[in-house]
């Protein structure tokens, strides 16, 4: 056995041995945590969705998510799903562009403080329509949406407007999307300056910059539940 696991004799009779700390007992409690999650849901969610998961189950210890991370990383927990982007064809406009305020960390210290929102299109019975979403980066849910047959400003404005009356916001949060014409049209800015909104915008052809959104789609469409 020693051979195979490439590791010395004394180090493996010292291992049964090894009295364990209370870091490591508490990385035990949350790896049964992660795997029963990650097994529940057919092996498809990754670290964000397993946080989001954990927070809600209020352990007896603290942790983060680097923590949980590096767990999944270690015990080789990943997320079968994988990510495809397209790039907008709908970045090409003239209206002014929001600053990227987040720089690709969706970490966010409470509910109601950083909203992602996207676009995507999904097939239903009816045919296919346009989706537009607004995420809470902090409990990765969806917390306002619209649907149409067309991708115009309409539709996101009507999903940001269902955020807002389900959420009963209070402004000074940070709503990141992509540079769309839709997102970055004075109707929509106007909207998110009526309600405290600060909008902020990936790079141009970026879609990693939006990853979290990306990321919710796909599995929206992979996991069939629309």
């Amino acid at each position: 056995m020693c051979q195979v696991l490439k590791v010395s004799k004394s180090g493996f009779y010292k291992w049964p041995s090894k009295v364990k700390t209370k870091r490591d007992k508490e990385n035990d409690a949350l790896l049964v945590e992660i795997r029963k999650i990650y097994l529940k849901n057919n092996r498809l969610y990754g670290g964000p969705r397993i946080m989001a998961v954990l927070r809600r189950e209020n352990l007896s210890f603290s942790f983060n998510h680097k923590r949980v991370e590096r767990l999944m990383k270690v015990n080789d927990i990943l997320s079968k799903i994988k990510r495809k982007f397209k790039v907008s064809k709908h970045a090409k406009h003239n209206y002014p562009v929001a600053p990227n305020l987040i720089e690709k960390d969706f970490s966010a210290p409470a509910p109601n403080k950083l909203y992602l929102s996207d676009i995507s299109y999904i097939k239903t019975k009816e045919g296919w329509l346009y989706l537009a979403a607004v995420l809470d980066a902090y409990t990765c849910k969806i917390v306002g949406w619209s649907i149409s047959e067309r991708q115009t400003k309409k539709l996101v404005k009507n999903a940001l407007l269902h955020a807002v009356n389900r959420q009963k916001v209070n402004g000074k949060i940070i709503l990141h999307s992509d540079q769309g014409k839709q997102y970055a049209s004075y109707s929509y800015r106007d909207l998110c300056k009526k309600y405290g909104f600060i909008q902020s915008m990936s790079g141009r052809g970026n879609c990693y910059d939006n990853a979290m959104m990306e990321s919710f789609f796909h599995t929206l469409k992979t996991e069939e539940v629309y």
